[in-house]
């Protein structure tokens, strides 16, 4: 998946997967997944979609500094 935020295009087959957090059941409304994906080059992003009642209605991507990444790892150990 390659997506675009800010004028950086972020691609998924490029970057690592440093953690992945589920909330709910599968088909559950309110249910909805993270991605914490980091790139080569440092740059970090948060991938999130989920059920029509969740956090994240639609996809959506988000940068992240390191700080902010290493701070939702820590909510989310």
């Amino acid at each position: 998946m390659q997506k675009t935020v800010k004028g950086k295009v972020y691609d998924t087959e490029k970057m690592e997967i440093v953690k992945k957090v589920t909330h709910g059941e599968y088909g559950d409304p309110a249910g909805y997944e993270e991605i914490l994906f980091a790139g080569a080059d440092g740059a970090m992003f948060l991938y999130g979609n989920g059920g029509e009642s969740s956090a994240y209605k639609k996809e959506a991507l988000s940068a992240m500094s390191k700080a902010k990444a290493d701070a939702w790892q820590k909510v989310n150990a």
